[in-house]
């Protein structure tokens, strides 16, 4: 069939040729897309369309056709032919003609000939401006829009309900919200406001500006509202985290289409509520759903996956995603491949990135590999795919430089560590941000050389963050360094004055110093404050369903069965050389208490659980919402060991992976 096309094709190039009688070589048969499937008369229209152009002397106005025919058809080898034509033979180009020959340079992405073309045209009319305008914005150039836009206005050319929709995107992605009231204004003073497409394109424009109130304002005077007003302002309020009135203007929409319930989906996951967006997708899944998922939908809910471990819940919508035939969707499997690191799948997260073809690996997949390798403490992996996405010449950016130096630092590698640091700017230009500088204070931490830490932090161009300090005291906290201790620990009850978490290592090495006086100031500053531990919880996933654990949960089901069984484990794990390492706990009370507290921590419980529900030899996985403690991370290494499984914990920070009675950390998070 293409084959016939091509030949279509080529036989109407020595006829345009023989019609213009202009001694140009004909250009070999353009490549014709296989989705296209042209009218069987394709000869025949462009005959009938050459016609006028044979004369003579031919009007400019004559070849505004023949250009939107080949646009149409995507013919663009042959309206560069016939734009030669018009040079040689000396004509320029009217507005209406040029309208039509930017919008054809324009689809087949040669935005510089649109350009030249649109600056030689004297006289340019609101068409010829609707028409680079819509380039600039499909081209991903919004503020050359704007400028064209305000060129347009300048020159008293009014804007049209083609003109605005394409000038308020480019407002909505910069965030450029005064613009976008000039720019409604102006479609008020012309009547364009009830318009569709200028209506859903002004509520879109003041939903992404964060403008929530303007967006509502205009969708209440609508008099029809289509759906996508209804589904930018359910974004829009998904977006504001006002969660239950998305909701409510979702229970309350008519023809709800697949926008819809994808924005819905992706608001619950961006928010933070993973079980709702999963039950929204299920609900689409059932067997009376008009509406079935697409390719969006699913990149939209699997990071609900992610965020509740739910490694079960996502392979199944990894073989829906197939079965809809979205194994070459590189978009799709760069999420999958995201979702399976984030759940503790490393395997089958590298199994989604090999499925995506080479040339569809952008910076987007390669560093979703990259942070995955990192999180997990394999950072000679993560070195491994960085160099081979420099290979592929793909340019690193910050968020590849985090997950690189993440990788260094949780792996120990300091000198390649170092080294990525000093080429981020020399040789990457991507300057460091707060983020990087944590990495190398860690970095620098972990083999034990806090004082050029301390020195680097001091050379920092912008002020040191929490997690930098922070970064710096768990250091001192491994190499019992007091005097640096107290430096980043007066610097972070300042930065982050509600976190506990700091107070207690100091105080712990106060005590470990036998300074107890400042044991004393310290626990008395605590309650004076009325500082409390942030709650911890853990969650496990068995049979496809999420258990969800507190600290001293004993709202469980089977809580009366998992107490019973930590009281054997304790006792086992002890004989084996545990020791309760009491000073993780905040609260002043007896040894007694404190090693029972101990027992009672989110991700003990969920382990516990997991032992007792799963057959030997499965891996759990659990999540935790706070980072491990020292002692729960001691006892989980012996847990592995005396049950033979493997246990991966993924906390706040990184996995750990417990594997014969060792951490994949080397003890060092």
């Amino acid at each position: 069939m293409q084959f016939g096309l091509r030949r279509q094709v080529s036989a109407t190039i020595p006829e345009l040729k023989s019609v213009l009688s202009h001694p140009i070589s004909p250009p070999p048969a353009p490549p014709f897309p296989a989705e296209c499937t042209p009218e069987p008369s394709l000869n025949l229209q462009l005959q009938i369309l050459l016609q006028p152009i044979s004369q003579h002397s031919p009007y400019p106005s004559s070849y505004a056709p023949i250009f939107q025919f080949l646009t149409r058809h995507n013919f663009i080898k042959l309206g560069q032919q016939t734009h030669a034509q018009i040079v040689l033979h000396g004509l320029r180009p009217n507005a209406f003609l040029a309208a039509k020959m930017v919008a054809m340079y324009a689809s087949s992405g040669d935005l510089d000939s649109a350009e030249v073309v649109f600056d030689r045209t004297d006289n340019p009319s609101s068409l010829l401006y609707n028409s680079i305008i819509r380039a600039y914005t499909r081209h991903g150039f919004p503020e050359k829009t704007l400028e064209a836009y305000t060129r347009m206005h300048f020159l008293g050319l009014p804007g049209d309900n083609f003109t605005l929709p394409f000038v308020l995107k480019s407002c909505a992605d910069l965030s450029r919200v005064c613009m976008g009231r000039c720019v409604h204004g102006q479609g008020l003073r012309v009547g364009l406001e009830g318009d569709f497409y200028v209506g859903a394109s002004l509520i879109d424009m003041y939903v992404k500006c964060g403008a929530i109130g303007d967006a509502q304002k205009l969708f209440d005077k609508m008099v029809v509202r289509d759906v996508a007003s209804w589904n930018a302002l359910i974004a829009g309020y998904m977006k504001e985290g006002e969660i239950g009135v998305a909701e409510d203007l979702f229970g309350w929409m008519e023809g709800r289409n697949i926008v819809s319930w994808t924005a819905m989906i992706s608001g619950y996951t961006q928010n933070g509520f993973a079980e709702q967006a999963l039950a929204l997708f299920d609900e689409m899944l059932q067997e009376g759903s008009e509406i079935k998922p697409n390719w969006v939908t699913i990149v939209s809910v699997l990071p609900a996956c992610s965020h509740s471990g739910a490694l079960e819940r996502g392979r199944r919508i990894h073989d829906f995603a197939n079965g809809i035939g979205l194994r070459s969707n590189s978009s799709v499997q760069t999420a999958l491949a995201a979702m399976y690191a984030k759940c503790g799948s490393l395997i089958e997260a590298q199994r989604c990135f090999d499925m995506i073809a080479q040339k569809g690996k952008n910076l987007i997949a390669w560093n979703t590999m990259i942070m995955a390798y990192a999180s997990h403490g394999c950072g000679i992996e993560a070195v491994s795919i960085f160099e081979n996405m420099l290979k592929a010449g793909v340019q690193p950016d910050a968020v590849t430089f985090m997950g690189l130096l993440s990788g260094c630092s949780h792996s120990g590698l300091i000198d390649a560590g170092l080294k990525y640091f000093n080429d981020m700017s020399t040789i990457y230009s991507v300057e460091p941000r707060v983020e990087h500088y944590s990495c190398v204070v860690d970095l620098l931490g972990r083999a034990g050389r806090l004082v050029e830490a301390k020195e680097l932090i001091s050379q920092m161009p912008m002020l040191a963050g929490p997690s930098v300090w922070g970064a710096l005291l768990a250091a001192c906290r491994s190499y019992r360094n007091l005097e640096i201790a107290e430096l980043a620990a007066r610097r972070l009850f300042v930065l982050e004055p509600d976190n506990s978490g700091n107070y207690v290592i100091l105080s712990n090495l106060y005590a470990e110093a036998g300074m107890w006086e400042e044991v004393k100031k310290l626990r008395l500053l605590l309650k004076c404050q009325g500082m409390k531990k942030s709650p911890g919880c853990s969650w496990i996933e068995i049979n496809g369903k999420s258990h969800l654990f507190m600290g001293a949960d004993t709202s469980h089901p089977q809580a009366e069965e998992i107490y019973k069984f930590l009281e054997a484990l304790y006792e086992k794990i002890k004989i084996a050389g545990y020791i309760p390492d009491t000073t993780f706990v905040l609260h002043d009370i007896s040894e007694e208490e404190k090693e029972y507290n101990l027992t009672t921590h989110s991700e003990k419980l969920a382990i516990a659980f997991g032992l007792l529900n799963t057959s030997p030899g499965v891996v759990l996985r659990v999540t935790k919402n706070l980072r491990i403690c020292g002692d729960c991370h001691e006892a989980t290494k012996f847990i592995s060991k005396i049950y033979e499984r493997e246990i991966i914990v993924r906390d706040l920070n990184r996995f750990h992976c417990f594997k014969d009675g060792s951490c994949s950390c080397g003890d060092y998070w």
